[in-house]
């Protein structure tokens, strides 16, 4: 009686020893199942158009599905948030920018602190913002532009990409600062609505990410003012820097992939693996310099180089936008 007893105890133990091991097993073929990557903003915008092209081709590296959730609203909060409470598998993924990842938290009130609480993975493409106005606007460049804001104080309407504290409101904070001008704003939930608006005519100026303005501009849609870069930019040389009519405003809509906190560090340098994969790739980056996106270096592509730009960008804005005494609208 002893020794069956014994040999019962001695098979559980053996099958907790398996259970155990196939646990372990099933972490270490991380990705098993698809991964969510969450965009807090509308579907089409410039964020989305980013994570669908990384989304592809990650894929074939994690050899899973990657499917793009639009969580969009207050800035982009209910879509951080979202992930910020997700399970820390690396299931579930957070995308955005300046506007998310930055502003929102100085401008929202939040439950989560967005320096601690995700888990960077990495840099992702980047490019200017373009000013442009609808084409009814009597003013065929850039000073003449400033022109007539000047003569016609607060009639302009601005949209707003993202909301307040996006990187279109900021730009045009500053456009506004040094030129003298004011005119009103118009917030709309994120990119693609605005931008719909914006191409129909009713409202006047938006800075904008410029891959997404740039076909309304070569179609002749709308009227392009000038790049907030300190060069020409690759994708449209021929429209002038902010700079050179003496207005140097620069900005990069920068944007970046995190994980929630807490995320296993194999789990990441796997994640941080695919995205420089699909950096790498020669069809990817045809696809990112068509829309006039800049890779960011590959020493800058480590999930390191996206904490310590992501903390310099929050601690450069905070301030301002505090001090500007931006609120949700």
């Amino acid at each position: 009686m002893i020794q069956r007893c014994l040999t019962i105890a001695i098979a559980a133990t053996a099958g907790i020893v398996a259970a155990a091991a196939t646990a372990s097993g099933s972490e270490q073929t991380y990705p098993s199942r698809p991964i969510t990557i969450v965009v807090p903003f509308p579907a089409g915008g410039p964020a989305d158009v980013v994570a669908r092209i990384i989304a592809e081709r990650m894929r074939l590296s994690l050899g899973q599905p990657i499917i793009i959730e639009n969580v969009s609203g207050a800035g982009g909060t209910p879509g951080v948030g979202r992930v910020v409470r997700a399970a820390p598998d690396g299931y579930t993924l957070s995308l955005g920018d300046q506007t998310s990842h930055v502003s929102s938290s100085a401008i929202f009130p939040v439950h989560y602190d967005v320096l601690k609480d995700l888990e960077p993975v990495a840099l992702l493409p980047s490019e200017p913002e373009m000013l442009v106005g609808k084409n009814s606007i009597p003013a065929s460049n850039l000073k003449e532009l400033i022109a007539w804001l000047k003569a016609n104080p607060d009639r302009a309407l601005a949209a707003l990409p993202g909301a307040f504290g996006s990187g279109g409101h900021l730009c045009s904070l500053d456009f506004q600062k040094m030129t003298g001008t004011r005119f009103g704003f118009v917030p709309y939930r994120g990119g693609a609505p605005a931008l719909q608006d914006f191409v129909a005519g009713h409202v006047d100026l938006m800075f904008a990410a410029a891959s997404a303005v740039l076909p309304y501009v070569r179609s002749g849609q709308i009227r392009a003012y000038g790049i907030s870069s300190k060069s020409r930019w690759a994708a449209a040389p021929e429209i002038p820097m902010l700079a050179e009519s003496g207005v140097p405003l620069y900005f990069s809509l920068w944007r970046g992939l995190w994980a929630p906190r807490g995320t296993p560090k194999d789990v990441v340098a796997k994640l941080n693996a695919a995205v420089a994969e699909a950096l790498a790739d020669s069809e990817v980056a045809k696809r990112f310099a068509a829309l006039g996106l800049e890779l960011p270096p590959p020493e800058e592509r480590a999930p390191e180089a996206l904490r310590t730009y992501h903390r310099e960008q929050a601690e450069k804005w905070w301030p301002i936008i505090k001090a500007a005494d931006i609120r949700p609208q």
